[in-house]
């Protein structure tokens, strides 16, 4: 599995309610949901964003705009919207949806929206879970709000969908939570496409024609008992040449790239799971407990079962045992 498909398996929209909104001036919606990542596609219309930290970025028609959470945030109609009175939306896309009903005008998510007029600000708005840890190396390469324009025909096709599923309950929830999955791989993937040089480095070697090869045998295989020669093999090229295009490109050399990868899957494995350290060290590619932990504690600074009893928030006096297994 690729780097970027094994991160976003720990982030997923289940049970999150998709709001079709359609707004008339003036309007502010606050986002309060705690959530990793929300994501806002606007349909027609547009507004601004604005963040915990004071940044402001405007978005408008065909734009999809990814925000890192958790922190609570808005968009609203006029940057200086949220410093006036008017109503408030507040927006909680994990809470349960309303009954769908007949009338123009209905409620989901927090978000009213009424007759769909020309002038109107028309949005999709959805938030992701995190039910894991291993979303936590996604959220670092992205900054605190990223926007990507999207095709006329995407968003008619999104208006579309949303708005069938508001209108018939029978899978509507599974249908919009897949819905919203799609949407953020196709964004995250956009973005990282259009970022060149500030897409994190394990996106840009999934690029590259030499080095993708080589990624993508030791993520599909992390177990394996991987070498420089190894990996040059599979790339088909020499053991020199690879080692010197890797750094260059990654950052780092191919072993401190493996090595890495494995600690954040174990790092992983020992918060979401309850597999032991011997097993969890075989799954990393370690050979025994006592090499694995060697090498956790080098990485992380604690042994693999003083990191799991701190995550799950044991004292550090308890967090100690005798011995490593």
């Amino acid at each position: 599995m690729d780097p970027l498909s094994s991160l976003l398996n720990g982030i997923r929209a289940e049970g999150s309610v998709v709001s079709r909104a359609v707004l008339m001036q003036p309007w502010t919606i606050r986002f309060t949901d705690d959530a990793p990542l929300t994501m806002i596609s606007v349909l027609r219309g547009g507004g601004t964003l604005l963040l915990s930290d004071g940044t402001e970025r405007a978005i408008g028609a065909g734009d999809t705009a990814i925000v890192h959470g958790p922190a609570p945030f808005h968009l609203a109609d006029h940057p200086t919207a949220v410093h006036t009175s008017r109503t408030t939306y507040e927006v909680a896309c994990f809470s349960a949806p309303a009954e769908p009903t007949e009338s123009t005008a209905q409620e989901l998510g927090g978000i009213r929206w009424g007759d769909d007029s020309a002038e109107a600000t028309a949005l999709i708005v959805g938030a992701y879970r995190a039910p894991s840890h291993r979303h936590e190396r996604l959220l670092r390469a992205l900054p605190p709000v990223l926007v990507v324009k999207e095709d006329v025909e995407v968003c008619a096709w999104l208006e579309t969908a949303a708005a069938d599923a508001a209108r018939f309950s029978a899978g509507s929830q599974a249908l919009m939570d897949r819905l919203l999955d799609w949407a953020l791989v196709c964004t995250l993937r956009s973005w990282f496409d259009r970022a060149g040089a500030d897409a994190p480095s394990w996106y840009r070697g999934l690029a590259d024609p030499v080095l993708a090869p080589a990624l993508q045998a030791f993520h599909d295989r992390p177990a394996e008992t991987w070498t420089v020669a190894a990996l040059a093999t599979r790339a088909g090229v020499s053991r020199a040449l690879f080692a010197k295009r890797f750094t260059q490109l990654m950052g780092r050399p191919p072993l401190a790239y493996l090595t890495q990868c494995r600690m954040d899957e174990a790092e992983a494995l020992l918060t979401d799971t309850d597999l032991g350290i011997a097993q969890i060290g075989r799954s990393v590619g370690y050979a025994d407990a006592f090499g694995f932990s060697a090498a956790f504690k080098r990485h992380k600074g604690l042994s693999p079962s003083a990191f799991r009893a701190t995550a799950a928030g044991v004292p550090a006096r308890r967090a100690r045992a005798p011995r490593e297994v």
